[in-house]
C-alpha cells in the first residue's frame, strides 16, 4: 500500500515538474515572438521617420521625396512589403534562423520606407497618440488570446473570410472613390484586425512545442513575430482614420 502511494505521489511530482518546464518553456517562446515583432516596428519606425525626415525638406518635397512619392517608384515602394511577406513565408523552413530573422528586418525596413507617406497626411502628433492607443488595444486583445480558455478557431475562421472581404471593397473604392466606403472599411479593419490579434496569439501559443529543436523553434518564433506584427501594423493603419488629425 505504502509502495503504491510513493508511486502515486513521484508520478504526481513528475507530471508537476514537467508542467512547469513547459510553462517556462511557452513563457520563453512567446517572449522571444514579441521581442521580436517590437524590434521590427522599431525598425519599421525609424526607416519612416528618416524617410520622411529625407523626402520632406521646408515643407517642400525634395527630389528623393519626388521620386518616392510622385514617380512610379512608389509602386515598387508599396509592393516591395508584399513581395518580402511572401518569399518569408514560402521559404522560412529552407533558410536558417539568421537568414530568415535578417529577412524579417529588412521586411520591416521596407514597411516603414512605404509607410512614411503618412507623414504627409496625417499631423506628427496624432500619428504618435494613435501609436500608443494601437499599443494599448493590442496588449488587451493579445492577452485575452493568450489566456482565454475559449477555442477562437471559429473566430478567426470568421474573421479571415471578412479579410478576404475588407480587400475586395479596398479595391473596388479605387475606382468608386467613396467616403461612405471608405469610413465603413475603416471600421470594418479595426474590427477584424483586433479579432485576428486575440485569434493569432492564441494560435501561436498553440505551435509550441517543447520537443521542438532550436531551429524549429526560431523559425517558429520568427513566424509568430511577422504575424503579430502585421497585426498590429494594420490595427494602427485603420485606428488611423479615425484617431489622425491631417494636415493642412
Amino acid at each position: 500500500m505504502a509502495d503504491r502511494y510513493n508511486f502515486q505521489n513521484r508520478a504526481a511530482q513528475t507530471r508537476a515538474q514537467t508542467g512547469a518546464m513547459i510553462d517556462e518553456g511557452l513563457r520563453s517562446y512567446m517572449l522571444k515572438v514579441y521581442n521580436l515583432m517590437a524590434l521590427g516596428l522599431v525598425i519599421t519606425g525609424l526607416a519612416a521617420f528618416g524617410t520622411w525626415q529625407l523626402a520632406v525638406e521646408g515643407g517642400q518635397l525634395t527630389s528623393f521625396g519626388v521620386a518616392l512619392y510622385a514617380s512610379p517608384l512608389k509602386w515598387v515602394v508599396m509592393l516591395a512589403p508584399l513581395a518580402m511577406v511572401f518569399f518569408l513565408s514560402f521559404r522560412i523552413n529552407r533558410m536558417s534562423v539568421s537568414a530568415a530573422q535578417t529577412t524579417f528586418w529588412v521586411y520591416a525596413a521596407l514597411m516603414g520606407l512605404s509607410l512614411s507617406s503618412i507623414f504627409l497626411v496625417f499631423t506628427g502628433q496624432s500619428i504618435v497618440q494613435t501609436f500608443f492607443v494601437t499599443a494599448a488595444s493590442f496588449g488587451a486583445l493579445s492577452l485575452y488570446g493568450y489566456t482565454t480558455k475559449r477555442d477562437l478557431t471559429a473566430m478567426g475562421s470568421f474573421m479571415i473570410m471578412g479579410l478576404f472581404g475588407l480587400i475586395i471593397a479596398s479595391i473596388v473604392n479605387i475606382f468608386l472613390a467613396s467616403s461612405a466606403v471608405a469610413f465603413a472599411v475603416s471600421v470594418l479593419g479595426v474590427l477584424i484586425f483586433a479579432g485576428l490579434t486575440a485569434y493569432d496569439t492564441q494560435k501561436i501559443k498553440e505551435m509550441y512545442f517543447d520537443g521542438d529543436d532550436a531551429a524549429v523553434m526560431g523559425r517558429k518564433a520568427i513566424m509568430g513575430a511577422l504575424t503579430l506584427y502585421l497585426d498590429f501594423v494594420n490595427l494602427f493603419m485603420f485606428l488611423l482614420q479615425f484617431l489622425g488629425n491631417r494636415n493642412n
